[in-house]
């Protein structure tokens, strides 16, 4: 075997070993990311960051769930759009991922108070479910700031009433 597929056998081989010595065994893991289903399930995390989730009743294969939208949401902020959480998360230590959920503020829709209110442990539950989905995917399209008009399909918000700019 070569010097590259020994290092990749070892590497893999040592974060399985990580993740046993982190959970004890494989019955608290698969705990752990069930409960992370369950969260990502009922909190809403797919009617945004996985496309087609809501027109389909939620009837997507988990292997296409939090990959990200191109469906943009455009009121008086700008145009947002659903990351693709799986990159998101796969740039984050499980550590990261508590602390950037806790301190999040993001633009609308996004409902980051829940995030700041859940259990520390529901957060990482979350996080070793999003992990285990496997490859990340592409990413969604980037914020589009006031003024701009987006090239995808989006939900207008209205403007707050007297926000209203008088030409």
């Amino acid at each position: 075997m070569k010097r590259a597929a020994w290092a990749a056998l070892l590497a893999v081989s040592i974060h399985f070993v990580g993740i046993n010595m982190a959970f004890g065994d494989d019955s608290a893991l698969a705990d752990r990311i069930e409960h992370g289903r369950y969260l990502i399930t009922v909190t809403g995390c797919n009617d945004c960051h996985t496309a087609a989730y809501a027109e389909r009743e939620g009837q997507v294969p988990e292997s296409q769930w939090l990959q990200g939208d191109s469906l943009g949401w455009k009121g008086p902020w700008g145009t947002t759009y659903a990351p693709n959480l799986r990159l998101s998360l796969a740039r984050m230590t499980e550590d990261e991922w508590v602390f950037f959920a806790r301190n999040l503020r993001a633009r609308p829709p996004m409902p980051s108070v829940q995030l700041h209110k859940m259990h520390e442990e529901d957060l990482r539950a979350m996080y070793v479910f999003v992990r285990q989905l496997g490859a990340p995917g592409d990413p969604a399209p980037v914020y589009l700031p006031p003024g701009q008009e987006p090239t995808t399909p989006y939900v207008l918000f209205p403007s707050p009433p007297g926000s209203e700019n008088p030409e």
